[in-house]
């Protein structure tokens, strides 16, 4: 096994860039498996029943293989993670802060202006003792200990999805492709993959969640190969939305229709959502013009 395992290694420069994409999901799905199973049969969970709270675990089961995977396929393409764009640097950490900040502004402008036009409205808040109306209170959905959780897990999920697509099927794409070709085929397989946990819910999104690969793409080219900007934006974007998904705190009001505020109010299946994907493209390729400026 291990000759058949150095054997790959040195074949690896002549195997298609595609090929390996393959590879790398069929290895990364068959070792998943197992566990998959094990735990859909504790959960009492089988297709195609709709997954609810039991996400979490399966979620959780097939990303904590994703660093074995990962080090495998470095040790066979004979890089590190480093060239995929993951270095634990002060700088990556500025980034990534930074990634988190333009991410929750980006969603706090789309909010606001869907609220300010009246196309939804906030359903989170306390009632007054005084008057008795409800009062909204959202420091206190993102301050709740739910929301920090989700935080944390959202840290967790774009450093593994940004590692996996922006960093490793990235640069091996890129042997064979152009940037541009690069970043549209590693965006369509992140879309795809969404599929596994909620088909019906996502198809919708597609088209959004391959223009959010794009857009994330453009946050690593924007921060020199290095992928903290894509996950603090990434992060961003799952938490926020997640939050005001699992809390229920925005419903649209009907005002406008799903197509802009977000299908099954999902943002990235809508026109709003894809506007907030170009806006920030956009600002994203100003600083990488900045940047690259002398």
């Amino acid at each position: 096994m291990w000759n058949s395992i150095n054997n790959l290694r040195l074949l690896s420069p002549s195997i298609p860039a595609i090929v390996k994409i393959i590879l790398f999901f069929s290895t990364w799905i068959v070792v998943w498996l197992p566990a998959a199973i094990v735990l859909a049969i504790a959960l009492k969970w089988h297709p195609p029943q709709p997954l609810g709270n039991k996400k979490l675990p399966l979620l959780a089961s097939l990303y904590v293989i994703v660093p074995f995977i990962l080090w495998a396929t470095s040790w066979v393409e004979n890089t590190s993670f480093t060239n995929w764009g993951w270095e634990l640097q002060p700088a990556v950490l500025m980034s990534l802060l930074r990634g988190l900040g333009l991410g929750i502004i980006s969603l706090v402008i789309l909010f606001g202006l869907q609220l300010s036009a009246g196309w939804i409205e906030l359903k989170i808040g306390e009632f007054s003792s005084e008057t008795g109306e409800k009062k909204i209170n959202p420091w206190a959905l993102i301050f709740s200990p739910a929301s920090l959780l989700t935080l944390l897990l959202a840290l967790w999920i774009s450093s593994t999805e940004e590692l996996i697509f922006r960093g490793c099927l990235q640069t091996i794409l890129q042997k064979d492709y152009s940037m541009l070709i690069t970043a549209a085929i590693a965006s369509f397989i992140f879309a795809i993959a969404h599929l596994i946990w909620a088909a019906k819910e996502t198809l919708p999104q597609l088209p959004g969640l391959w223009l959010m690969g794009m857009v994330l793409t453009l946050a690593r080219i924007a921060d020199n190969g290095s992928l903290g900007l894509a996950i603090g934006i990434h992060a961003a974007w799952i938490w926020g939305i997640t939050t005001v998904d699992t809390e229920g705190a925005i419903n649209p009001t009907g005002r406008a229709p799903e197509w802009i505020t977000g299908i099954a109010a999902k943002p990235l299946a809508g026109a709003a959502g894809i506007l907030l994907l170009l806006a920030t493209a956009t600002l994203l390729f100003l600083i990488q013009i900045s940047v690259n400026q002398p």
